[in-house]
């Protein structure tokens, strides 16, 4: 999922240099988006993984 984040900013730098607002700004939106479900299932992942003593 990390991979997809990083593709959308990517994407979203990309547009935003060639000067196409509306590209931009979807590619930026998705990219948040996808951002913070990495995180919230990270964070989740964390708390419910199993500890090896």
């Amino acid at each position: 999922m990390l991979r997809w984040t990083i593709t959308f900013i990517i994407l979203a730098i990309v547009a935003g240099i060639l000067g196409f607002g509306g590209i931009a700004a979807g590619a930026a939106s998705i990219a948040k988006a996808l951002f913070f479900i990495f995180i919230f299932l990270f964070i989740i992942s964390l708390i419910t993984g199993r500890k090896k003593l």
